[in-house]
């Protein structure tokens, strides 16, 4: 997988709610994973697949959650975010 395979979107949540959208996500195929980018500022990262991104927002509209979209961070040790393999 690299970066072009998924649109991110990123997201500032409560703590409480990261399992819970992880959870939402889990039941769809297909569509998105989410992955937590800072457990202790609670940013997760929605990676929606390319054609499921107006449905991925979709999902995030519907959901009983307070979240916010924030920038990508500008520094990560993560392979998806720096681009190396």
């Amino acid at each position: 997988m690299t970066t072009t395979d998924v649109v991110p979107i990123f997201l500032r949540v409560a703590r409480r709610d990261i399992a819970f959208i992880k959870f939402v996500f889990e039941s769809y195929e297909d569509v998105a994973i989410v992955r937590t980018v800072d457990r202790k500022t609670a940013v997760i990262v929605v990676l929606a697949v390319p054609d499921a991104v107006e449905h991925t927002r979709a999902i995030l509209a519907s959901l009983d959650c307070v979240w916010q979209e924030v920038p990508p961070p500008t520094e990560s040790d993560d392979w998806l975010f720096t681009g190396s393999e």
